[in-house]
């Protein structure tokens, strides 16, 4: 059986837009709900309607997010409002299904599902995840001793803190011994919640204590079995001995060693009871792999720079405040050693004159850098501070760790070798020289140039560049620094400033970013510290053009004008030296393009032209493609998934599957003229076949069905499709068909069979199952289980109880049927329809179920076809009955409120099915479906 229809007519309501209809020629955007499975302890709702799903923690999160929406849409799981250290809203999800293994506390959260196929506003639905956990709680004790006034004794008070973290909020209880206790039977105790504490916090006071307050105390918390959570305590015996931990250590707070030693730090306990547990940490970071732990001692071997700074001994037994002690650790290092010729800053100088000042600097990057001990040399001799030679430990003019030596009115006897030896006293760290040649012809001033032609640097993107900057006269020669003259750009390394000692700046795999102007000046180091000396290099990087589009899927119709665009984006250089069009492969014979038009080719499609096409753009830095895959090849078929109830039972254990599609711009290409379907089980073709359109060609957005027939119960088939036209065939596409009794909706899903609330209602049907009824519901209305007497099993309601009055309305409407797509029985006009449900009518304030048909045409239309009023005992009763629509319709079941609370009324098992109703032991009334018609058990 093949059929075209609207796709309007096979959408499930949209009762979150009021809307159930779209456009013949627009698909329907997609819909979401997200159902869960897995470890759930609950799932309910709040009071803003929201699923909050409660879990273990270690237990495992499954979240299924069902969509619907034709083209099927694509889902996306993302997160919010966890804890900031969880970074799952940083990495979507795409999958229908979340699962997260041993879920942990800070996974909690609101989780979003969003489904987009690219047609109207993406559907976005989300749940709450509450993660529900029981630490093991902490026991600390504080005591005080204060004077009495007027009194010749101490009162001593203690105060127990109980302190555990838990979602629920824990319960506690206190017990002396093995006995509760309870404040109003115990004047000597206090038990309260202190202000301002982390996490729940419980303090049992004991106030000026008693002999019997020395004792065994435990602290037991509680979640109430939620999730099956078991409580956990913890004990502390109090005795008169109880006291907090005091430690000292056995080193100074400071310890400065060389690389290599070993280093023994020794926390010793001196007091605390019960007998403090001591532990070691570093900060920042972890202890070094190679640490040892002793009981008290900390042992580090052979330590490095790597294993500097703070290390923390703290002592815990409880009892009030943990003992803390700090060793900063310091490890002796010590880097490049730079020195700085200075001359006589007063008179602007930059060269050595006599009779004017002159200063030599010398700094080393070293840890510490207080404990560097600079030494200064003339030829070989230490100097002294003198009037003409001035020695400076630390420089207030230069940057800290600087020595100076300030030559005074130089003379000829200042004209020296100058040495600076920088070193720490004591260390086995060698210590580092550097000369300087003062003279009259050993300093002038640097000169910077740019080698001609080097001003500008062309590479290709990819290539090695190097940009040069040369001085080229000048003692001594200082290194040369590189930067970026744009603000805020770094160099390619990742830096703000590269230095180069041959002033060579080497590039390689060079990109285009990497293009712009780079700025080169003299260091004011390791030669004259004066004015710099700056040039600039600009590097041009040349790169292939850039074109649109890279690929471009082009369908048509045979013997049309197709005419293919590559645009150029950019280029470098923009002058393009080539353009060359080829098909699958072959170059093609055209007069020469105009280089400064936009690429372009014009042909008629036939069947012996399609393929695959390439423009080639060149210019000198390399060639760019656009690729364009032209074809009168009709596009894929889409299956459509939320085709209602689509199987049906057939004799001999066989079943009929509802197949439907639509067709993906069907006028794009050459007329479709049909489909080929394959059916393959196990890789292997069960049946091939033609589905022949008979000269109606399929419209976009109208849903093409046909029905397969003869499938096996219980068994799932693959199915393939693929359009035909007159000169080819499309690509085939492909999906699982599987058997199901979806038929009959039994509302175990929250999809409820895309069933749907009435907007025009008073208040809506509630979805339930045994497991989350309210246990303060009414005993006397309402069933226990749903109808196959499972606690687990769900089931539609409406809810008597306040605030409903007497004769509000809740209408729940099924899917729209279109009943005008199947050709009835031969001579007739309608279709006939069985329906059938369950309902459940008990309590003295029953009102009236009614069961009504909506037929669709220019105006919608009701009609009641089933009515029941009043208590109809205890036990779920089904009913059944046909209809004849006239056109596509809905079936609306209408709970109406009675007298009172003890009104509630539920369905389940509707079932609607093309076919007049099998007889059940009862035979069918006669009645037209304008009156009352139906039949019971």
């Amino acid at each position: 059986m093949l059929s075209t229809c609207p796709l309007a007519r096979h959408l499930t309501p949209n009762h979150s837009t009021g809307s159930s209809q779209y456009p013949a020629d627009k698909d329907p955007p997609a819909n979401a709900q997200i159902v869960h499975s897995g470890a759930a302890c609950n799932v309910k709702d709040d009071n803003i309607s929201e699923r909050i799903y409660t879990i273990k923690e270690g237990d495992t999160l499954v979240l299924q997010c069902i969509v619907k929406g034709h083209p099927r849409p694509q889902v996306r799981w993302t997160k919010t409002a966890g804890s900031a250290s969880d970074k799952f809203q940083e990495t979507s999800i795409y999958n229908e299904t979340l699962r997260i293994e041993g879920i942990q506390r800070v996974q909690g959260g609101r989780y979003y599902c969003k489904a987009d196929n690219g047609v109207g506003v993406a559907a976005i639905k989300s749940i709450r995840v509450d993660v529900q956990y029981l630490d093991t709680p902490v026991l600390t004790v504080h005591q005080t001793i204060s004077d009495v006034r007027g009194s010749y004794y101490q009162e001593k008070t203690v105060f127990l803190r109980c302190t555990v973290n838990s979602n629920p909020p824990a319960r506690f209880i206190w017990k002396r011994g093995s006995m509760l206790i309870e404040q109003s039977k115990d004047n000597g105790v206090d038990i309260y919640e202190p202000l301002y504490t982390q996490g729940e916090t419980k303090v049992l006071k004991l106030k000026n204590l008693r002999p019997k307050d020395f004792a065994d105390y435990t602290c037991q918390v509680s979640v109430r079995n939620v999730c099956n959570i078991e409580d956990k305590s913890v004990t502390f015996r109090l005795t008169n001995a109880t006291t907090p931990p005091m430690i000292r250590l056995s080193v100074n707070d400071t310890v400065v060693v060389d690389p290599g030693q070993d280093v023994l730090l020794t926390c010793e306990v001196t007091a605390g009871f019960p007998l403090p547990t001591v532990t070691w940490s570093r900060y920042p970071g972890p202890l070094p792999l190679s640490a040892q732990v002793r009981g008290p001692t900390l042992i580090l071997r052979a330590v490095t720079p790597a294993d500097a700074g703070f290390y923390n001994c703290s002592a815990v037994n409880n009892v009030g405040n943990p003992a803390r002690k700090n060793v900063n650790l310091v490890v002796r290092t010590m880097g490049n050693l730079t020195f700085q010729i200075t001359p006589d800053s007063n008179k602007d100088s930059e060269t050595i004159q006599m009779g004017r000042d002159l200063k030599l600097s010398c700094h080393v990057d070293a840890t510490p850098q207080d404990k560097v001990n600079y030494t200064w040399y003339k030829n070989g001799a230490p100097v002294f501070n003198s009037d003409s030679l001035i020695l400076l430990r630390s420089d207030p003019d230069m940057a800290p760790g600087t020595s100076s030596l300030e030559i005074v009115d130089m003379k000829f006897r200042d004209l020296a070798t100058y040495s600076c030896v920088a070193n720490f006293p004591g260390s086995r760290v060698p210590e580092l020289r550097v000369d300087v040649n003062i003279s009259q012809n050993s300093v002038s001033p640097p000169v910077l140039s740019v080698p001609s032609g080097g001003q500008m640097v062309i590479v290709r993107e990819r290539g090695n560049a190097e940009l040069v900057c040369l001085v080229v006269d000048g003692k001594p020669r200082p290194p040369i620094l590189w930067s970026r003259t744009e603000k805020d750009l770094l160099m390619p390394s990742g830096q703000t400033v590269v230095e180069t000692p041959d002033g060579r700046l080497r590039l390689r795999n060079v990109s285009r970013d990497m293009m712009g102007t780079y700025r080169c000046q003299t260091a004011p180091y390791n030669g004259l510290n004066i004015k710099r000396r700056e040039a600039q290099v600009q590097l041009n990087v040349q790169y292939p053009p850039i074109l649109d589009p890279v690929f471009q899927d082009m369908r048509s119709r045979n013997y049309q004008m197709v005419t293919l665009r590559c645009t150029v984006l950019r280029s470098n250089p923009a002058r393009l030296t080539d353009i060359r069009w080829f098909r699958n492969g072959d170059f093609i014979r055209m007069p020469m393009p105009d280089l400064k038009e936009t690429p372009e080719l014009k042909f008629k499609l036939e069947p012996t032209n399609n393929g695959s096409y390439e423009c080639r753009v060149s210019n000198t830095a390399g060639t760019s493609t656009c690729t364009f895959n032209v074809s009168a090849q009709p596009y894929n078929a889409e299956f459509y998934f939320d085709t209602p109830n689509p199987v049906r039972i057939l004799k001999g254990n066989n079943y009929s599957y509802n197949l439907q599609w639509t067709q993906r711009d069907p006028e794009a290409t050459d007329r479709i003229i049909g489909y080929w379907i394959n059916i393959r089980k196990n890789k292997q073709n069960l049946l091939s076949k033609l589905i022949n359109l008979k000269g109606k060609e399929p419209e976009k957005g109208v849903l093409i069905s046909h029905t397969i027939s003869d499938l096996r119960i219980p068994l799932s088939y693959e199915v393939q499709l693929a359009p035909i036209t007159t000169y080819s065939t499309g690509e085939y596409v492909t999906r699982i068909i599987q058997y199901s009794e979806h038929h009959v909706c039994g509302f175990e899903d929250e999809r409820i069979c895309g069933f749907s609330q009435d907007r025009s209602d008073i208040f809506d049907w509630t979805r339930q199952n045994h497991l989350t009824q309210n246990p303060k519901r009414s005993p006397n209305t309402g069933p226990e289980t749903d109808r196959s007497g499972t606690r687990e099993g769900y089931y539609m309601y409406i809810e008597a109880s306040r605030p409903r009055v007497q004769g509000d309305k809740a209408r729940l409407l099924s899917p729209l049927f279109n009943g005008t797509s199947v050709r009835g029985p031969k001579g007739s006009g309608r279709v006939p329809y069985c329906v059938s449900f369950y309902y459940h009518m008990k309590g003295k304030h029953i009102g009236t179920l009614n069961v009504l048909l909506r037929v669709r045409s220019i105006a919608s239309v009701d009609s009641v076809i089933w009515t029941k009023s009043g208590h109809q005992g205890p036990d779920w009763k089904k009913a059944f009955f046909d209809i004849s629509p006239s056109g596509p319709f809905q079936i609306v079941f209408e709970g109406v409120r009675g007298s009172g609370f003890e009104g509630d009324i539920a369905i389940d098992d509707v079932s609607i099915t093309l076919g007049k109703c099998k007889q059940e032991n009862t035979v069918a009334s006669g009645i037209s479906s304008m009156q009352l018609l139906g039949s019971e058990q």
